[in-house]
């Protein structure tokens, strides 16, 4: 389905190994206090158990707020607690089936690291594209070289679908990825280990004006 770009604009993406003992929760309450637009949940780490638990508890504080919450890579924890949509990687269950199996009005979001991944028909059927790395960045051990801005430019030329520019974004870096085209931010570290994760979170918002 298609995707209103503002949703995107600013993604909370969770790393509970970045909360220094915070209870993730209340790191999300205080990003979206701060302008976050969307949460998407990533935990490689966590059972199944823990994961579901998480995401019912995210899912309790997002709706009433009207934020989205999305799964990452897992469509079976997304479908039980209903949210609204999932994030899949390049080797990850496809567009396609995830969408079959959340069934209609969810959002399936997948990540680009080149062009060769940007024409493919998996990213012609996602609703939303993440694209990254931008910069270097230390919370994804498998992440791809970083694109630089360029780069990230170069790929958001070859698709019209929303883009969501991820890694190594702060808000001094930023603005220049935007004028490069992305619809919106992917954040982790510089909202999850900030801080003050609301204050972090406007420090982006500014950015959009």
């Amino acid at each position: 389905m298609p995707i209103d770009p503002s949703l995107l604009r600013l993604c909370l993406v969770t790393d509970n190994g970045l909360a220094r003992g915070r209870p993730l929760a209340q790191i999300v309450a205080d990003a979206v206090r701060g302008g976050a637009t969307m949460v998407q949940l990533r935990d490689k780490a966590a059972t199944t158990r823990a994961f579901l638990e998480e995401a019912r508890a995210l899912k309790s504080l997002l709706a009433p707020l009207g934020v989205r919450l999305i799964v990452n890579d897992r469509v079976d924890i997304a479908l039980a607690v209903d949210a609204d949509g999932v994030h899949v990687g390049q080797t990850d269950l496809p567009v396609e089936d995830a969408r079959r199996l959340l069934g209609p009005g969810k959002i399936v979001g997948l990540s680009i690291a080149n062009a060769a991944q940007i024409m493919n028909p998996d990213a012609a059927a996602a609703d939303y594209l993440g694209v990254g790395p931008v910069y270097r960045q230390q919370t994804k051990e498998d992440a791809e070289p970083p694109l630089g801005v360029e780069g990230f430019r170069r790929l958001r030329a070859l698709t019209q679908k929303p883009v969501l520019a991820i890694g190594g974004l702060k808000p001094g870096n930023s603005a220049r990825v935007l004028a490069a085209g992305a619809d919106g931010l992917a954040v982790v570290s510089a909202i999850v280990a900030a801080d003050e994760p609301e204050a972090a979170a406007r420090r982006f918002t500014r950015l959009f004006g």
